[in-house]
């Protein structure tokens, strides 16, 4: 197994095992920090998903088997 591939098995193992919330905290802002390099956003893009994190903090969001099961009931009237 190649150092990188191991490395990836090892975090995602502690990750999926960690219950401290601060650490779990920390590794989304790394992950986070490291995206913004990734991608080039225009301030309406950016205000957008500032928005829609927003809304995530404030309960405004359905749980996707909840949309899912929605779907499918309006997929069946049409």
């Amino acid at each position: 197994m190649n150092d990188t591939l191991y490395l990836k098995k090892s975090l995602i193992s502690r990750i999926e095992t960690s219950t401290d919330v601060n650490f779990l905290k920390a590794l989304q802002t790394i992950f986070d920090s490291s995206e913004k390099e990734l991608y080039k956003l225009n301030d309406a893009q950016t205000q957008s998903i500032e928005a829609g994190r927003k809304d995530i903090e404030a309960g405004k969001c359905k749980p996707h088997k909840q949309v899912m099961d929605e779907m499918k009931v309006w997929l069946k009237k049409q």
